[in-house]
């Protein structure tokens, strides 16, 4: 085998261990957000994010992980742990407030922190219905919530008055002190207002799913629509100007919204929305963090922009647009996978220096491996961008990777279908893939069952289902473009094959030409390569990473073989 395999559980291992190591129990439990990898020594500092939206999104890190790889190591204990820190803290208006830390300063709440924290509720309550204190906390932040906003009910404008024909709500502001309310001289600085705010729209139509709580789906409603109108953030294409993590995790809500209220618009605005970030990024899933705010080639990739690239993917799907399969799959086993830190060989640990003052420098080498970036470049995560390892970015990575495990394999009409590919085995089946090396995909049935695998347009025309060794002559499902067999039995092994070869591909994005080497949904190469941590060196031949800076020197050109852009010698 020459190509690294694309293996969605060896991830979830990583990523567990960036988690266990950077949760400080000194503090009960408190995450580092703030890591800085490329000082020397290494060090990780608490921040007053870590006490906001980190517990929320690492509480559904955690809980996804344990949908991948069960209850391992601390995983039971962190998410407990993410719990108690979750259902704490909470204050007027049933909203969540900083805890008091010497690096917290002024005790706020802000509604973007929320869209954290409601989902986490939301989880708890969806894995536990006697869950009462977090359902409390649940539904006291949806009143809390609805009962702060800004009502537009009149439209007064030169020509008259008229009523608003649908609800419109607003927030005032995008903080809330604990001691003062919205005080309107002080504000986060993020600017955008009116969409940070509005990232809780995909956890209050869920909230409404889980609780049938009308009051939540009220509110997704008046926020959507002010959203979609007075807010003016979307043009008539629905391009926007600004951040990409808070604009797509609300193009996933409108699609949600869509789903449970039928309203064609929301579908309309949130599809588009993808489609215009999609349309900034690249084929293999970079998209900018933010649109049109930087010259392009200054952009970088956070990795919770991907997430909600991948939660957009499933909602759409699941709105029967079966076209995004193929997005959801290149995201996950390309730019997500390579957004992970998998080498920390350039991390500097000093294990002399005492943990004190919400620092800590023991063992970084070894804890920070698993984390995700919050800035990738198309081709490297360089050392010396701000976020080079975002704890924001850990939480939604993990978010991302238990979405992408639960679409992996799906029933449908009866028929059990492979749609993602990577290694999974459960009670029902057995999956493995020999990819990018080979196109050979085989599904195992542990009971009688129709099976069968998606095709995808880069399988080409010439592949091949087999049972049991032998050929055979699939049935296809045209709605959901599945080749399959039926009456499978208790053992029965079906394989999809399909000719594999490299393809060269030119692709302009983030201000340049790029040329990608594709093998299948894979991209293996990608030219020209960057610096410090090289991304899709997939070729299990040569090293995958930069040696340390001050270990190599630089001679002159080289083809594409070699990890560096020149040949290396040893000082």
């Amino acid at each position: 085998m020459n190509y690294r395999k694309y293996d969605l559980t060896e991830d979830a291992k990583l990523v567990l261990n960036y988690i266990d190591g950077m949760t400080d129990r000194a503090y009960d439990y408190l995450p580092y957000w703030l890591v800085t990898p490329h000082k020397k020594p290494a060090e990780a500092e608490h921040c007053k994010v870590d006490d906001a939206e980190l517990v929320g999104s690492w509480l559904e890190a955690v809980d996804s992980l344990i949908g991948i790889l069960g209850e391992v190591g601390e995983s039971r204990n962190l998410y407990e742990g993410f719990r108690r820190r979750v259902l704490s803290s909470w204050g007027e208006h049933g909203l969540r407030f900083h805890e008091p830390y010497p690096w917290t300063h002024t005790i706020h709440s802000s509604f973007h922190e929320m869209g954290y924290i409601l989902p986490a509720l939301n989880r708890l309550v969806r894995n536990d219905p006697n869950d009462k204190e977090a359902e409390k906390r649940a539904s006291g932040l949806v009143r809390g919530m609805r009962s702060l906003v800004i009502e537009r009910k009149v439209k007064t404008f030169w020509s008259g008055d008229s009523n608003e024909k649908e609800p419109i709500y607003e927030f005032p502001n995008d903080v809330y002190l604990k001691d003062g309310g919205f005080d309107l001289t002080r504000h986060t600085g993020r600017g955008e207002q009116s969409i940070r705010n509005a990232v809780s729209l995909h956890a209050l139509v869920d909230r409404y799913v889980i609780a049938n709580d009308d009051v939540a789906l009220d509110l997704a409603v008046g926020m959507a629509n002010y959203l979609l109108g007075a807010s003016r953030y979307f043009n008539y294409k629905h391009e926007f100007f600004g951040h990409v993590h808070s604009a797509v995790w609300v193009a996933a809500g409108l699609i949600y919204l869509f789903r449970m209220t039928k309203t064609e618009k929301y579908l309309i605005a949130g599809e588009n929305i993808y489609r215009y970030v999609r349309s900034l990024g690249s084929s293999f899933g970079w998209v900018p963090e933010y649109a049109q705010w930087h010259r392009p080639e200054e952009e970088h990739c956070e990795t919770c922009c991907i997430k909600d690239m991948i939660l957009c993917c499933e909602e759409l799907i699941k709105c029967g647009k079966t076209e995004y399969w193929d997005d959801m799959n290149r995201f996950a086993r390309n730019q997500l996978t390579e957004n992970q830190i998998k080498y920390t060989g350039y991390v500097v640990a000093d294990n002399t220096l005492p943990d004190a003052n919400g620092k800590t420098f023991h063992d970084l080498d070894k804890r920070l491996m698993g984390g995700y970036t919050g800035g990738s470049e198309p081709n490297s995560i360089s050392l010396t961008r701000f976020r080079s390892i975002a704890g924001c970015c850990v939480g939604t990575g993990p978010i991302a990777l238990g979405i992408l495990w639960q679409n992996v394999v799906t029933e449908r009409n009866g028929i059990l279908t492979v749609n993602l590919h990577t290694d999974k085995k459960t009670d029902a089946y057995c999956l493995t893939h020999e990819m990018p090396d080979e196109g050979k995909i085989t599904l195992t049935v542990n009971e009688m069952k129709k099976a069968g695998f998606r095709i995808y347009p880069w399988m080409g025309r010439e592949w091949k289902l087999y049972r049991n060794g032998a050929e055979i002559e699939p049935l296809w499902d045209a709605m959901e473009e599945t080749a399959y067999a039926e009456q499978l039995t208790k053992g029965d092994v079906l394989e999809l094959r399909f000719p594999m070869k490299t393809v060269e591909k030119k692709e302009f994005f983030a201000g340049r030409e790029y040329t990608e080497f594709w093998r299948g949904a894979d991209m293996v190469d990608l030219l020209p390569h960057g610096e410090h941590i090289r991304l899709y060196q997939r070729d299990n031949r040569i090293p995958k990473y930069y040696p340390r800076p001050e270990d190599v020197v630089y001679t002159g050109k080289t083809d594409r073989g070699p990890t560096q852009q020149g040949t290396i010698s040893k000082k």
